[in-house]
């Protein structure tokens, strides 16, 4: 199956080689490219393309508000929205992330971490540049949080080592390993937890981690 891809990014030369990259894959073509947000917002909602690669500095609308456009709350049908920025301490990144985003990856991180990212939000995961992950969210959560959420029902002691593990970047198959379960059984889980978080993706739960000092911020 072939994944279709939204670029959006208000550098041509950008977009240019992002596509390169893609459809130098087998599994990956783009189907479109946008130079601004609002362009972007409009080509998603139109083509319904599998991944979303969207910039976070844009002209007309930034890549917070076509992140909260396409995936955000109150979006019927999300659309699986990956962030590409220069920086990795961006302060608009935090604000994507809790408006949908299902991964966050560096212009400078590799060819290969960016067909990976796609793939994961394909695939239903999500990937975050393994240099800022943890960096990121105890920088953003200490400094700008929200008061904590509680959740609809309590996690369980498993839910919770699951949560843990998300936040710190595990795939399905690693949290699997880990505790000892079967994959099934981690999926199980990740949807009990969406549901009591009330979160749409991975990004998410690892947010309510890290905002609820689940996580040891010297890890």
């Amino acid at each position: 199956m072939t994944i279709r891809v939204l670029v959006a990014d208000d550098q041509a030369m950008i977009r240019g080689c992002l596509r390169i990259i893609l459809e130098d894959q087998p599994d990956i073509a783009v189907v479109a490219e946008a130079r601004d947000g609002a362009e972007a917002v409009a080509l998603a909602r139109s083509l319904r393309p599998d991944v979303c690669l969207v910039d976070v500095q844009m002209p007309r609308l930034d890549g917070i508000d076509v992140t909260r456009a396409l995936a955000g709350p109150g979006v019927p049908d999300p659309l699986r929205v990956i962030v590409v920025t220069t920086f990795d301490l961006d302060e608009y990144v935090y604000g994507a992330l809790r408006g949908g985003a299902v991964g966050f990856v560096l212009k400078d991180a590799g060819p290969t971490l960016l067909v990976e990212a796609v793939r994961a939000a394909h695939a239903g995961e999500a990937l975050i540049s393994p240099s800022v992950t943890l960096r990121l969210l105890r920088h953003l959560t200490v400094a700008e949080a929200p008061p904590a959420r509680r959740p609809a029902q309590p996690l369980s002691g498993r839910e919770t080592e699951v949560v843990r593990a998300i936040a710190r970047g595990r795939t399905n198959q690693e949290i699997a390993a880990e505790l000892l379960i079967s994959l099934s059984t981690v999926k199980g889980h990740i949807s009990h937890i969406q549901g009591k978080l009330g979160g749409r993706n991975r990004v998410g739960i690892a947010v309510w981690a890290w905002e609820n000092h689940l996580m040891d911020p010297e890890m």
